[in-house]
Parts: C-alpha cells; structure tokens; sequence
C-alpha cells in the first residue's frame, strides 16, 4: 500500500463487464518471502520500487494475502512492464495503475473492502 499526498495506489480494473480497483500485488513465487513479492509485484505493476515501512495486515481474500506501507524510492509511476501489461494472450481484462484520493475509497469498489476500510481509518 503506497499513499502520498492523500492518494493510494490502486490498480483499475475492467474484466468482463465489472469496474473494480485493487491494490498493487500479487503471487509468491518459489523462495520469496511477502515482503520480497511485494517489491517485486510493485515494480511490475507500477514501475516503481519501493521500501517497505510495517506490515498492515494480512487478509483471506482469494487465498492468504499480505498488505504493506510502503514508500517509492525511485522510478516513474504507471511504467510497470509485468505480465499484466505485455502478455496480449493472457485475456485478464485492462490493468490501469492510477492515484485514488483516499476520501473517495468509499465511493469506489476496491477489493478487499476490509483494507480499503482500513486505509481509510487510517489516513483520513
């Protein structure tokens, strides 16, 4: 989870007719701890890396999942060159990183809403 200046990093999502935003991430591969697929995963999806500062929480949501704050030390947002953005083959609809102001979480369906809440309370 990345917020600046009032905004979170989300990934816009459009898949067979549905409209939905997530947080950056994804996948544990072989050997790597959830800390080192987070700044993978981050890097992929919105080109940037990051440190991470603590671990939020961890949540069952389509299998076990690991939420971090985390801070961008280098790169250009919206550059991520993962799978996502280049495999044309894999069919998983459209991928848009983008800033969402955190006072509009509310308004929009971010999965899962428990971290979405979370956020929330805790930045607003």
């Amino acid at each position: 989870m990345i917020i600046q200046e009032n905004k979170v990093a989300l990934i816009k999502r459009i898949r067979e007719g549905s409209i939905y935003y997530v947080f950056p991430g994804g996948g544990i591969e072989v050997g790597e701890t959830p800390e080192q697929a987070t700044v993978r995963e981050v890097y992929e999806e919105l080109g940037v890396r990051i440190n991470i500062i603590n671990h939020l929480e961890n949540v069952y949501y389509n299998g076990m999942q690991h939420y971090f704050l985390a801070e961008i030390t280098e790169g250009k947002f919206g550059t991520g060159k993962g799978e996502e953005f280049t495999d044309i083959d894999r069919n998983r609809g459209v991928y848009k990183p983008m800033w969402v102001e955190v006072k509009q979480l509310s308004t929009i369906d971010v999965r899962p809403k428990k971290i979405s809440d979370k956020v929330k309370n805790l930045f607003m």
